[in-house]
């Protein structure tokens, strides 16, 4: 799974998933990207998940590019433990993706493949998505 491998501080504040994405709004470096219409947390096992199914279809030929990283740390206390005594221990890490944000990118294969393989990686995870092509946008 993805972490950070070294944190200033074991334990966060919570970050909103509202709004529009500042940055990764557009596809950089493919030729089609996967784009979050809504905004969730993504957790490091769907990450994982989705570029499992992005790597089977590329093959050798293909090129992946992956522009999320799970860098926030989510904490859970243990069952039947009462209130009190401080934040629980983080349990596992996801990514704040907001709506608008890239989140994988494809080159180097047929497009109907690669667009069929991004809408099955887009199931893998917690957001709604869409593929985008290359200057699609405005910012390109």
């Amino acid at each position: 799974m993805l972490e950070p491998k070294r944190v200033k501080r074991r334990k966060q504040h919570r970050t909103s998933y509202d709004g529009h994405a500042k940055g990764n709004a557009y596809v950089a470096f493919g030729e089609y990207g996967l784009m979050a219409t809504t905004g969730n947390w993504v957790n490091a096992k769907q990450i994982e998940a989705a570029r499992i199914v992005l790597a089977k279809a590329l093959g050798k030929t293909g090129k992946m590019w992956v522009r999320i990283f799970p860098q926030l740390p989510i904490t859970r206390k243990p069952l039947e433990v009462r209130m009190g005594s401080g934040k629980g221990n983080p349990e596992y890490w996801v990514a704040v993706v907001k709506e608008g944000t890239v989140m994988f990118e494809l080159a180097g294969i047929d497009v109907a493949l690669m667009k069929d393989t991004l809408r099955k990686a887009g199931n893998k995870l917690s957001v709604k998505s869409r593929v985008v092509k290359k200057g699609d946008l405005a910012h390109d």
